[in-house]
């Protein structure tokens, strides 16, 4: 029922953007902001939450965990540390995406070349 439950919510998130990239002149670049800003606004009322411990991985592997990872790292913090946790909790759970994210496409740009 899990791997059940991580299909279907991963997969309304696929459908919700494809319809809206569909539909819209929104690039993908927009549809990505957006659902960052989704997860990170479903995290703050700790909504997202409920999604990870119903869906599991299929909540964690969507764009619209790095918000809610985003979020929930700033409000740790924030706890322990004051203002100054924002900024370090921001990138306390997130940075190993981060850092791949920046090594890979380094990689990646010195094998492909751009288009013109």
């Amino acid at each position: 029922m899990n791997y059940f439950n991580a299909f279907i919510f991963a997969g309304i998130v696929c459908v919700i953007g494809q319809i809206i990239l569909d539909n819209t002149k929104l690039t993908a670049g927009h549809v990505t902001t957006i659902f960052v800003i989704i997860g990170a606004f479903l995290d703050v009322f700790s909504i997202y939450d409920k999604f990870v411990l119903w869906a599991g991985g299929g909540a964690l592997v969507p764009i619209t965990s790095f918000g809610h990872l985003l979020i929930h790292g700033a409000i740790e913090k924030a706890v322990d540390y004051g203002i100054i946790g924002l900024a370090m909790g921001m990138f306390d759970l997130t940075s190993s995406g981060i850092i791949s994210a920046i090594v890979i496409s380094f990689f990646l740009s010195m094998i492909f070349k751009a288009k013109n």
